[in-house]
């Protein structure tokens, strides 16, 4: 096996330890799904009653808003599982083994695509129901579940680079949630973020989430005419510059995460 397959083939095999993990864990497997249909339902029938969107339902509007949130929020389970491994000394079981370095980051990270994957789902499923619907191509809409599990996988990798950096679940937890309200909240995931006041306008413009969102909304067809359109270079071309992200964060916070865990199973 040469260095190039390795890491892959050794991911794989930590993916598959991690999947039976979560299968004999039933709790996990509900939270996975019920979270999704939770949020799905309370902001769709509490927000969805108080909210006018011009030109569209607020749910058409909502759905791809609370797509990102999920996966924001799924994704942190890759930084929670490899603290919770480093507290109980996993890592120092996997330094003993013939393996590459990255694989242990490599598999967690698949497992939890994976776990996104069946978030997306049940989500999607929820959404036809309660009135969500699609009005692109097939192939545009593949194009935005691809999307987001792209963005699931990248923000994969940041959650486990600041969870390798603080080594402790509650330390890990603290952070994750002073990050991930403001980045969602703060967007135009819920609500116009044309109608916020100008400074927390432009931050919601620029910020990673809306352009999420909107590529989503625009791949799947969930937008309006009458809706005021921002100037900004992400929101008008949403899609690219959602590649942009997940390439950058891809190329910072893979070499990043990889020199940060070695440095865990080596301390």
């Amino acid at each position: 096996m040469n260095a190039l397959t390795m890491p892959i083939t050794d991911g794989w095999t930590i993916a598959r330890r991690n999947t039976l993990k979560i299968r004999r864990s039933p709790e996990l497997i509900v939270s996975i799904i019920m979270v999704p249909l939770v949020l799905v339902l309370l902001f769709a029938y509490v927000f969805g009653s108080v909210i006018d969107v011009p030109g569209m339902s607020y749910k058409e509007f909502l759905l791809p808003g609370i797509f990102v949130q999920a996966v924001i929020i799924g994704a942190q389970t890759t930084g929670y599982a490899l603290t919770l491994d480093l507290q109980k000394g996993i890592f120092d079981r996997f330094r003993s083994l013939p393996m590459a370095p990255s694989a242990v980051l490599i598999g967690q990270t698949v497992s939890d695509l994976l776990m996104n994957l069946a978030g997306l789902i049940a989500m999607a499923g929820t959404g036809l129901i309660v009135g969500w619907r699609v009005h692109t191509s097939p192939l545009e809409a593949v194009g935005g579940f691809a999307l987001l599990l792209l963005f699931a996988y990248a923000f994969s990798w940041f959650t486990a680079t600041v969870a390798l950096a603080l080594r402790t679940p509650e330390s890990f937890n603290n952070i994750a949630t002073m990050v991930s309200f403001p980045l969602m909240f703060v967007s135009n995931a819920f609500i116009d973020s044309s109608k916020l006041p100008t400074p927390l306008r432009v931050v919601a413009e620029w910020n990673p989430v809306s352009t999420f969102t909107q590529a989503a909304r625009e791949l799947f067809g969930n937008t309006s005419t009458a809706m005021k359109t921002s100037d900004a270079w992400p929101i008008q071309h949403p899609v690219p510059a959602s590649l942009l992200w997940i390439a950058v964060i891809l190329v910072v916070f893979i070499p990043l995460a990889t020199r940060l865990y070695k440095k865990a199973v080596t301390a």
